[in-house]
């Protein structure tokens, strides 16, 4: 079992930007080369302006190429708690703006021919408990009414058609859900961005900003340079260089593992219309089919950072939770093993806006293949002059409390949770 990202090992890099030597200025410098960052430099490039894409390790490494490669309707909380805590209209505008993301997914690829399996095949949403699917049910009365577009419903007697699984009590099916190889999404857009004539610099490490003559000094690990402006987009691996957003971004662990090829049969047998899912616990499971017929299969296994060790015990528990879901893959091989660091918020809402001069788009709380890919595109025109083309501009950015560098607190979480699920 590999201890690594299937879309990262399955995928073709870019190029080798290690070396990349770095201008002396630029128009726009950014921070990260995830799906923010490279949408961004993409569509700055076309529009005319320099860019250089600072990255500390390599195109992708982070979030980006770590995800379970959906890009899915709906907003992280549910579209009734958006509407009771924003409004009718308000909370409609924001579940609209995932559907633009989506969107912007789609036409990107199309623009830039990037090859990365693109597919809308819809995301299903799980009900873990019997009162779970009275809640979709509410949910898509209030999409329907709101937002003026229908959901599908499928109760627990027609299951079957969608999934062959005994676990889940029905479903809400939005057909709008896409996926994707985000390995070859990030290597495609970092391809387009260096072809639209913006530079990518890996193992270029920022460790300082600061404003110099009206404009950004940025030093990284391989020298500096100067920009016009600086955007920020490191989502769950932001850190000591802005301790304003580290404050107001908890890094979760999500762990992820993919099984060996199964038959083309098997595949149809288990999803037979190959949807993104994702069940409604707090802890939840979420899960797909590969384009080359795995599983793909991910969850909050446990509340711990990534690394070898923990990604071991963390794929063992998913692997007893593919077979809970799906007892026919209870000998299936697994031949992929990782995890990452999803940015949460406080109010897990997208944060987007500028602070002491630096711009920033993160807190995409698990939805960030198309949010993130769709704020790279929206930070460019807000950074062109188009302040009112950030839908977050206006949406307060509480802190974490207590929380200031390591999550310290996330290891009760974990019990919390589970606690939670017992009893909802």
């Amino acid at each position: 079992m590999k201890l690594t990202s299937y879309w990262l090992d399955t995928a073709e890099p870019a190029g080798d930007f290690r070396r990349t030597p770095l201008p002396d200025r630029v128009d726009v410098a950014v921070v990260g080369a995830g799906l923010t960052g490279l949408s961004a430099a993409l569509h700055l490039a076309r529009a005319g302006a320099s860019v250089a894409v600072l990255e500390s390790h390599t195109v992708g490494w982070g979030a980006s190429g770590r995800n379970g490669g959906m890009a899915t309707t709906g907003l992280a909380i549910s579209f009734p708690g958006a509407v009771k805590r924003y409004g009718a209209e308000r909370a409609a505008a924001m579940f609209r703006a995932y559907d633009d993301a989506i969107d912007t997914v789609e036409k990107v690829v199309a623009d830039e021919g990037i090859d990365c399996d693109f597919a809308r095949d819809g995301k299903m949403t799980l009900a873990a408990k019997p009162a779970h699917y009275s809640a979709l049910e509410r949910s898509a009365e209030m999409i329907e009414k709101h937002v003026g577009r229908s959901v599908d419903l499928v109760p627990a007697s027609r299951m079957r058609e969608e999934i062959a699984s005994e676990r889940y009590h029905g479903a809400q099916v939005d057909p709008r859900g896409a996926g994707a190889h985000v390995g070859k999404l990030v290597a495609g857009l970092a391809a387009a961005a260096v072809r639209h004539g913006a530079l990518i610099a890996e193992n270029a490490s920022v460790t300082g900003l600061r404003r110099v003559a009206g404009e950004h000094e940025v030093q990284t690990v391989r020298g500096r340079l100067r920009a016009s402006q600086v955007l920020v987009a490191t989502s769950g691996y932001t850190g000591a260089l802005t301790p304003w957003l580290r404050r107001r971004v908890v890094p979760v662990g999500s762990f992820i593992v993919v099984t060996e090829p199964l038959p083309a049969a098997d595949i149809a047998e288990l999803m037979p219309r190959r949807r993104m899912a994702s069940d409604t616990k707090n802890l939840l499971y979420y899960f797909r089919p590969t384009p080359d017929d795995r599983l793909l299969f991910g969850g909050r296994a446990r509340f711990a950072m990534s690394d070898a060790q923990s990604d071991l015990k963390s794929g063992a528990i998913l692997g007893k939770a593919v077979a809970e879901v799906f007892p026919q893959l209870s000998a299936a091989r697994l031949d992929h093993c990782w995890g990452g660091l999803v940015d949460m918020t406080l109010d897990q809402m997208v944060h987007a806006g500028e602070r002491d001069g630096v711009h920033y788009s993160l807190g995409y709380s698990g939805h960030g293949v198309q949010m993130a890919t769709h704020m790279g595109k929206v930070m460019a025109e807000v950074l062109g002059g188009d302040a009112n083309a950030n839908p977050w501009r206006t949406l307060s950015f509480p802190p974490v409390p207590g929380h200031f560098g390591r999550p310290w607190f996330l290891p009760a979480a974990g019990p919390f949770f589970r606690a939670l699920d017992a009893v909802r």
